[in-house]
């Protein structure tokens, strides 16, 4: 009996120093533009809800486009729409709307002018992140953007690293535009993983 009682004592013991230790480790890594949020009664113990926050870069002009078209159909460009055309992307996310501000990201996929009547995309991206304890974890967005709406959501459906399993949503806000096509895009994204 004694043998039992020490050995429970010890697994609590162990348990405390390691959540002690596994906090202390998670908040010296956090990024600013990352919050780890109270799980809802609904997920499993094991699940944190997380909020991300930062901005994407869409660049189509100029000598360095992080955004290229790779393919069109024989009438895009006489759609006002432009539907049939397909963009491959690598922009990058950033903590503040100023393209120099700091790193967290990259935005990897494709987009595609998906709507014949009205202006709209379908993304097939995956945000990969490069910051803090995020540092290669992904989350991959599917869906569609009505990019001319002033708010849009879009499913988040899976991710790596941290955020294996994830689900989730993300909510854009166009930040900026010119008439070139260039864009800065706000995300609030909400991740269960």
């Amino acid at each position: 009996m004694a043998n039992a009682a020490v050995t429970v004592m010890l697994m609590l013991i162990i348990a405390v120093v390691a959540a002690t230790t596994e906090g202390a480790q998670s908040t010296s890594t956090q990024p600013k533009w990352a919050n780890k949020l109270k799980t809802r009664k609904s997920m499993t113990s094991s699940e944190t809800v997380t909020n991300l926050h930062f901005y994407f870069h869409d660049t189509v002009s100029g000598k360095n486009p992080s955004a290229v078209r790779i393919a069109q159909a024989t009438d895009t460009n006489k759609s006002l729409t432009l539907f049939g055309a397909l963009l491959m992307v690598d922009d990058p996310l950033t903590e503040t709307p100023d393209p120099n501000s700091k790193l967290v990201g990259r935005a990897q996929g494709m987009y595609g002018s998906s709507g014949q009547q009205e202006f709209g995309l379908t993304m097939a991206m995956c945000f990969a992140f490069c910051d803090g304890i995020y540092d290669g974890s992904s989350i991959s967005i599917f869906g569609k953007n009505p990019a001319l709406n002033l708010v849009r959501e879009m499913p988040v459906v899976a991710g790596t690293g941290v955020f294996r399993f994830a689900r989730g949503y993300a909510i854009a806000r166009t930040h900026w535009f010119n008439i070139m096509g260039d864009a800065i895009v706000e995300y609030d994204v909400t991740v269960i993983h």
